[in-house]
């Protein structure tokens, strides 16, 4: 991985103002750019330019956090960008050190962010267009910075969400064929492990269909988390909330059921709630009888009552092909 400097950039501003110039209109040309120092992604903002690989990139604006009601929340070590060689979209991502405790359950899970094992994902997912692609240089602090192609596409729950007139018509009409492309996301997260390495953050919104391929593809890879019990068992539990999202076509939470079916409420009890999110529920052939007893046996894996879990992707994935199998 290369070092990115300062004082290695060969390009003058009017160079890059020329470059600028090229990729975006004419009243988003800045009257001066100044090329930022790596070190440290607070130093870097709107309308700076960085220079990494011999590649300049004009930065745009921060990400933001996508995650419990977050969403104004910035990523200050995550910015859009264009490669002023090509005018492309990219995302670029400093190293960010945070540590916190998950909890699944009885489980407890530290959870860490780790660049470095992104960098190894981005190395091993090389190609495949079920994963973002990317590449790592180091920063002038000497810590690991990604670049990663912006992916233009809908969040899975975006799309669940735009299916059906009620869930009825949504369940037998597009449900069958969204589970199926669960599936196969669910197959690449078993690559993954294949291969040694966990998602370590599986959510809904960090699986997109690509807008120009169709494909669902995983982003986000650089949560870590340790247990002794399995090393894939957080990845499982992700797999397992959003099997139960798209299935209930959307969260089935208890605040929803107390204001539209309290009847289906008071039949529920704490073992039909999902294991992770207690207000959740995972056991949704209570709420909507016609959902096939073979794949309501598969969401109880995830709910506060489940007395066995699923170990592996691969155990998953054959009890939900026989499921599917029957949908239609």
């Amino acid at each position: 991985m290369e070092k990115s400097s300062v004082k290695t950039c060969r390009y003058s501003e009017e160079e890059l103002l020329e470059m600028i110039r090229r990729w975006v209109p004419p009243e988003r040309v800045p009257s001066r750019v100044f090329i930022k120092d790596t070190a440290d992604f607070f130093q870097v903002d709107y309308d700076d330019v960085v220079v990494l690989g011999g590649v300049p990139y004009f930065v745009r604006n921060n990400e933001r956090e996508g995650r419990f009601g977050l969403e104004d929340q910035q990523k200050f070590w995550v910015k859009r960008a264009i490669d002023l060689k090509t005018g492309r979209t990219k995302i670029l991502k400093w190293a960010f050190w945070e540590k916190f405790t998950g909890r699944i359950g009885d489980l407890v899970y530290e959870c860490v962010r780790s660049p470095l094992k992104e960098a190894r994902i981005l190395n091993i997912v090389r190609g495949r267009p079920d994963f973002m692609q990317g590449e790592t240089f180091m920063d002038a602090a000497g810590n690991p910075l990604r670049i990663m192609d912006f992916i233009y596409g809908k969040t899975l729950e975006d799309i669940t969400l735009s299916f059906g007139e009620s869930h009825e018509d949504y369940f037998f009409n597009h449900y069958p064929g969204l589970l199926s492309e669960f599936v196969t996301a669910a197959e690449s997260i078993g690559f993954l492990h294949a291969n040694g390495e966990k998602h370590g953050d599986i959510r809904r919104d960090h699986l997109l269909k690509d807008t120009a391929t169709g494909q669902y593809r995983w982003i986000d890879f650089d949560y870590n988390y340790r247990h002794r019990a399995n090393k894939f068992s957080y990845d499982m539990f992700g797999l397992g909330n959003i099997l139960i999202f798209i299935t209930g076509w959307g969260d089935v939470t208890k605040y929803t059921l107390a204001q539209d079916n309290p009847n289906i409420l008071s039949r529920l009890s704490s073992d039909d709630l999902n294991i992770v999110f207690h207000y959740r529920v995972a056991n949704l052939r209570k709420v909507y009888p016609y959902i096939p007893e073979t794949l309501n046996r598969v969401l109880m894996h995830f709910s506060a009552g489940a007395r066995v879990y699923y170990a592996s992707t691969e155990e998953l994935l054959a009890d939900l092909k026989e499921a599917s199998g029957k949908l239609n």
